[in-house]
């Protein structure tokens, strides 16, 4: 029987060649303490447990990843929907229009999104290359705007996508700027390898975040993706820190970083997002 979950993978067969990140955030439930069994505990893991290439998920695969009973799921579920935080599309639920609205309110990162979206559209007409714009979440990158290159159709990634620190080029940028005590935490952490070429020595990472604060940008060449690579600088805002990262990523093989640095640091100025 073809079901609504079959026909969404028969609709995107894309979903398949993306790998899936390995977990680096809190894992569900965690972090949470007596929270986790309050109604409003219950809530947050019911929404967070959608994942960013998640169409829609079952009452089963909803209690499963929550750790909460199908009943206790079932309920909230009806209030979310009836709430508009979720839709219920046959046998799954989706997350709803009410969700979209709500994080599209964040002022900071809308306006951020909103400032540098035509210059990121100058800088992949420039590069002809996929650009993105990421900031810090946590332990990760997270990603706010993307302009896609069609010739870079398998590069997973998505906006609202997360992705860890250690081994995006955004993501050296953050710790390059970043408070050292966050180095310290990802490096306490682990440094969860992707690809072959990750790097997971803390000693090889704490010297690519010293060299990418001290040129101003940070490289990473196959460490997410086999046969990708990415170039990244800082973004600053008007107090002068650093609020984003500003990326450029291209199949390896004709990647040119100094042309993507030189691109970049002039869309900077030109967004006014320069450092003072």
């Amino acid at each position: 029987m073809d079901t609504s979950s079959d026909r969404r993978r028969h609709q995107h067969p894309h979903h398949a060649s993306h790998p899936r990140r390995p977990q680096t955030t809190t894992p569900m439930g965690e972090g949470l303490g007596d929270g986790a069994n309050s109604v409003l505990g219950k809530v947050r893991l019911i929404l967070e447990a959608f994942g960013v290439d998640d169409d829609g998920l079952t009452l089963s695969e909803l209690s499963r990843r929550t750790g909460i009973p199908k009943a206790s799921v079932h309920r909230l579920c009806h209030e979310l929907v009836a709430w508009g935080m979720l839709e219920r599309d046959d046998v799954e639920y989706l997350l709803g229009v009410r969700a979209f609205e709500l994080g599209s309110r964040v002022s900071r990162l809308r306006r951020l999104c909103e400032t540098l979206r035509p210059h990121m559209e100058t800088l992949h007409f420039m590069t002809k290359e996929t650009v993105h714009l990421a900031v810090l979440d946590g332990t990760e990158v997270l990603y706010l705007e993307k302009v896609n290159s069609h010739a870079q159709k398998t590069r997973p990634s998505r906006i609202a996508g997360r992705m860890p620190l250690h081994c995006t080029a955004t993501g050296k940028i953050l710790l390059a700027y970043g408070e050292p005590e966050l180095l310290d935490e990802v490096l306490r952490s682990g440094l969860p390898r992707l690809t072959r070429s990750t790097v997971v020595l803390p000693r090889v990472l704490q010297d690519q975040v010293a060299r990418a604060r001290e040129l101003g940008f940070a490289v990473e060449m196959e460490e997410t993706t086999a046969g990708f690579a990415s170039v990244a600088v800082p973004v600053y805002g008007e107090s002068g820190r650093v609020v984003a990262a500003l990326s450029v990523t291209a199949p390896s093989f004709r990647a040119d970083v100094p042309a993507y640095v030189k691109a970049m640091a002039d869309i900077r100025r030109r967004a006014g997002f320069a450092a003072a």
